[in-house]
Order: C-alpha cells, then sequence, then structure tokens
C-alpha cells in the first residue's frame, strides 16, 4: 500500500471508530446502534427491490413476527344482549403464521492494495469504499431471499452458488410453512415429474376442420396460458386478500419474454440505481389481471403472487459487529463484519407460489 493510500485508509478506519464510539476499529467491536439504523437504510436504499419491501430492526434472535400490515378482517357484530362481551382482534397478529428467528450471517470482504491504490486520488475515496461494499450486502440479501433453503454451520459458495445454504429464504418458508399456498405441479405427471405444463408454442394449437378456429390442445397443457394460471393461483390466497390492489405477479426471467420488461423504467440518476440487475423491472402488460414484475435472482420458472411489502427482512438489533485488519500478508485490507438476519413472509394468506412452470407442451 502507498504511503498516501495508508493515511487515506488510515483516516477511513478511525472514522469507524469514531462514528461508533469506540477506541479502535481493528479490535472487534458493536456497531452502534444509530450506525446500525443507518447502515440498514443505505443497503436498502442500495436496491430498488429492497426499498420495496420493509427491513425491520428486532429487539429479540427469535420471537412472533412484527406484522406491519393487516392480517385478517375486524368487522362484525356481537349480541351483548345475551351477556356476551365483545372481543377486539389485533389485525396485525402473526402469531398463528411462523415466528422469525435471525441467524448470523457473515459479510466479510478484502480489497488488494492496489486497488485502494488506484482509488487514493479520488477525494471520495471513503464513500466509494462504502458503498461499494453496501451494494453487494444488498445483492447478497437479495438472493438469499429468493433461493436460500437452510443454515449451513459452514457455507460452500462453491456448490451453492446462489447462497442457498447461508439462510432460509422466503420461497421456502412458503414451502415448508405454508403449503397450502405452494403450486409444484399439474395433472399431466403422473410419473412424479412434477411440472406445470402452460399452452405457449404454435404447436399445441390445432385447427377445427369445420371453422378453422384455432384451439388449444388441453391434453398437452395443464393451462391455456399464463393469464389462466395466475386466475387459478389467486385461489390460494386468503378470499378477502384475492382483490387486494397492492398485487403483484413476481415473474421467472423465462416465463415473459424480456421485450415486455423496459430496462429503463423511472431510473434514478446515479450508475448505481441505473444498474438493471438491483432493480425492479415493470412489465407494461399484466399477467391475469395483475402487474407483472422481474426482480434480481427471483427463479426463472417460477412466480409468486403477493405484495412487496408482505415480504420483510428482520435485523436484530445490536448484532452487528465489525473489524477492519490492514493485512500485510495478503497485500490487502479486509473487512470482518456480521449480523443476525431473518427473511419473513408476514401474512401468507396473502401469497401464492408457483414452481417448475414449463412453457411447453407435454412432452
Amino acid at each position: 500500500m502507498r504511503n498516501a493510500t495508508r493515511v487515506l485508509f488510515n483516516s477511513y478506519v478511525s472514522q469507524i471508530a469514531l462514528i461508533n464510539g469506540v477506541p479502535d476499529a481493528s479490535v472487534q467491536f458493536t456497531v452502534a446502534p444509530a450506525v446500525q439504523q443507518t447502515l440498514v437504510e443505505r443497503i436498502q436504499q442500495s436496491s430498488e427491490f429492497l426499498s420495496s419491501i420493509s427491513m425491520i430492526l428486532v429487539p429479540d434472535q427469535e420471537g412472533q413476527k412484527v406484522g406491519i400490515g393487516v392480517t385478517r378482517p375486524i368487522s362484525g357484530r356481537t349480541n351483548t344482549a345475551n351477556n356476551t362481551r365483545r372481543q377486539p382482534t389485533d389485525p396485525t397478529d402473526t402469531s398463528e403464521m411462523d415466528t422469525y428467528r435471525c441467524e448470523k450471517t457473515d459479510f466479510d470482504w478484502a480489497i488488494p492494495y492496489a486497488k485502494l491504490d488506484a482509488w487514493r486520488h479520488k477525494p471520495e475515496f471513503e464513500t466509494i469504499l462504502r458503498d461499494a461494499i453496501l451494494k453487494q450486502q444488498g445483492r447478497d440479501t437479495i438472493m438469499i431471499g429468493w433461493n436460500g433453503t437452510s443454515v449451513a454451520p459452514q457455507t460452500d459458495r462453491a456448490a451453492n452458488p446462489l447462497l442457498q445454504d447461508v439462510n432460509k429464504g422466503w420461497l421456502h418458508k412458503i414451502r415448508t410453512v405454508a403449503p397450502a399456498r405452494w403450486m409444484e405441479d399439474g395433472d399431466l405427471t403422473p410419473d412424479g415429474t412434477k411440472a406445470i405444463y402452460i399452452a405457449s408454442g404454435v404447436e399445441l394449437f390445432n385447427k377445427d376442420a369445420n371453422t378453422g378456429a384455432g384451439n388449444a390442445d388441453t391434453a398437452k397443457a395443464d393451462y391455456v396460458n399464463l393469464d389462466a394460471l395466475v386466475i387459478d393461483a389467486i385461489e390460494l390466497l386468503d378470499e378477502w386478500q384475492r382483490d387486494s390492489t397492492d398485487l403483484v405477479v413476481i415473474a421467472g426471467r423465462d416465463l415473459v419474454h424480456d421485450k415486455y420488461f423496459p430496462m429503463i423504467n423511472a431510473a434514478g440518476d446515479s450508475a448505481m440505481q441505473q444498474e438493471a440487475r438491483d432493480r425492479i423491472l415493470r412489465s407494461e402488460k399484466q399477467i391475469g389481471g395483475l402487474p407483472a414484475v422481474r426482480v434480481p435472482f427471483f427463479p426463472a420458472n417460477a412466480l409468486l403472487i403477493t405484495s412487496l411489502e408482505n415480504l420483510a427482512i428482520y435485523e436484530q438489533e445490536e448484532t452487528r459487529r465489525r473489524q477492519l485488519k490492514d493485512e500485510g500478508e495478503y497485500s490487502r485490507v479486509a473487512n470482518y463484519e456480521s449480523a443476525n438476519l431473518s427473511y419473513v413472509v408476514e401474512d401468507y394468506g396473502k401469497t401464492a407460489l408457483v414452481e417448475n412452470i414449463r412453457l411447453a407442451a407435454k412432452p
């Protein structure tokens, strides 16, 4: 590391120590509560998708979900003439729908001296270093949310490139906690191969000999099109949630052609906001009467019906630990950081997950 770069890096470490109220940031410390709140907000702002869901600090590692939305109707009537007491209920109660548990997640990173030297002349050196890390934390958080299935004592990125073993994500929670909201197979796979076939190809349509009209060959498909699938899947939601105006269809990249999702869609000015992989792509068309969106790292052949605000990430308070080190033996600086996180579906009654969708005829 060049001398000028070392001055900048030492200043960065000193600033981290100052804002957290600790004497030395090169020794592991607990991030100050106000700083933790700011970090969560900055991670959320680094991605349009994270900005659309809930990211909440909670005091306990596990417990009842916060439930920021309503999960049930409250209207009714009690016949008090029969000495029946009126019983008010909590419309935000999610205690019957699973609890949360925040699992430790490491966000360790290292940057070689040569790269820091290349940044040394930039006046915004500290901001570049901070934002690059926060952005990747946000991307990893989204990836785990869609693809996480387990909490491994020792994770393996080579075997789990989508971070499947870091934490249990939203889709895994729906499959295991609320399987009644999950559709993974159609009627055309009695041999045990799970698939839902959609009549999207020309080969699925036959000409009527008398009228010349095209008709879907229903013997080769479970649904005529994606619209029919979504309309059917909406029935998996609680009845009072089916007409919610904030419902969307989160669709995998293989289901709807990219031409329906304009890449330039109310993009912000910064490069971080412009990058499509961190943004929600909104379709100009609806699927089954609901707005269709694409989000980063969502499974390619699946769709999820819910509202974005129904998805949440909880971070336990005072669990973000950090240590910055100058590791000369590796010609790099390293940051060791961790936090306890949980991926939460606030109301399973407002979700419908469909997987194993095939835009083809039954083989």
